[in-house]
């Protein structure tokens, strides 16, 4: 088994030199109108895509849900259980036991993508995160997203945690029509948290003429994401971009449609409308960056059913597989584990 990982990790380069340059740095997206729905722009939106954080965008539906129903109150204080406390970055650095408001753990969402947050509000609404997976992902099917599956409230990597660029913008279009009092939430750029102000890493929302804000997202398998809505002249727009090789690259991709779309350089069609799209998936969720611990497995996989891998890789992400195996060839496999699981905590999730 050894050798084979070996001879895989010597074949990578090869592998590689087969992905034709229109899958390198491939992504998928979405435009739509806000106001009717009617879809302006779209690439390969009904594909299969990770979420990564923009899986807190349903958590917020959720919490909107219960807030509207009076189940819930804005300042409630919610108890930060242990679970919710070990998530990795990015997050708040909540303590087990520690209180936060439900208004809090909204902002520290929208602003800070923070995945403690997240869980606190999912145990809290839900009993258990998994449970409220569920109830994420039967809201997602009765909404119309039924190309969407959720596994956690955070958009942590999970294989079977997958939805498309469609099912975002139907969420988007739909939290901003159910929730009018409460979509000025994504407008935030910064929050006070124990005295401190801490300012969110959203640039679309904090630079773009008009923004409203929504939620990025980061994983190695989903690339870097992005939910925005801005308005101009009276005209509402909302855009999904999944799959950016670089978070720079998402901004970029987003305001170029954003500026096409309010100055209508692209074709659009007044008779498709968001809801009429076809919900079916169309390909297998790419693993889109070469990093993290299911690049080589991807990798892997792709050799094994001799299929052009979807995904973009470099020089530095192979070295880091290479030494990963060496490090695992020379190590105990109980050391191994405890080295993987807190090289992930800091570097796998560290941006969103």
């Amino acid at each position: 088994m050894t050798t084979i990982k070996l001879i895989l990790l010597i074949l990578m380069p090869l592998c590689l030199s087969l992905v034709s340059e229109i899958s390198y740095g491939r992504h998928a997206a979405i435009l739509i109108d806000a106001d009717n729905g009617r879809i302006i722009h779209e690439e390969e939106a009904t594909h299969a895509w990770y979420p990564a954080s923009l899986t807190k965008v349903m958590t917020l539906y959720m919490t909107f849900a219960a807030l509207n129903q009076r189940q819930i109150q804005l300042h409630d204080s919610m108890t930060v259980s242990h679970h919710a406390s070990r998530q990795p970055t990015s997050k708040l650095g909540l303590r087990a036991g520690e209180q936060l408001t439900v208004q809090d753990a909204i902002l520290a969402i929208i602003t800070r993508s923070a995945n403690d947050a997240s869980v606190v509000l999912a145990e809290h609404l839900g009993g258990n995160e998994e449970n409220f997976a569920s109830k994420m992902t039967a809201k997602a099917h009765a909404l119309g997203m039924y190309d969407t599956h959720f596994m956690n409230a955070t958009g942590l990597p999970h294989q079977w945690q997958v939805t498309t660029p469609r099912d975002l913008a139907l969420l988007a279009w739909k939290i901003r029509r159910d929730f009018p009092n409460f979509y000025p939430y994504f407008a935030a750029h910064s929050f006070y948290f124990r005295g401190q102000e801490l300012r969110g890493i959203n640039k679309f929302t904090a630079s773009y003429p008009g923004a409203e804000g929504m939620k990025t997202g980061f994983t190695c398998g989903s690339g870097y994401n992005l939910m925005s809505s801005a308005q101009q002249n009276g005209r509402r727009l909302i855009g999904v971009v999944m799959g950016g090789v670089t978070s720079a690259e998402r901004y970029q991709l987003m305001v170029k449609m954003m500026n096409n779309g309010f100055e209508n350089n692209l074709a659009t069609s007044s008779e498709k409308h968001i809801t009429a799209m076809t919900s079916k998936f169309s390909g297998a969720a790419p693993y889109q960056l070469g990093c993290g611990k299911g690049a080589v497995n991807h990798l892997t996989k792709a050799y094994h059913s001799q299929k052009k891998p979807n995904l973009t890789y470099n020089i530095k992400s192979k070295k880091t597989a290479k030494t990963a195996y060496l490090n695992r060839k020379t190590k105990t496999a109980a050391r191994t584990r405890i080295v993987s699981k807190s090289k992930l905590s800091k570097t796998r999730y560290r941006r969103t």
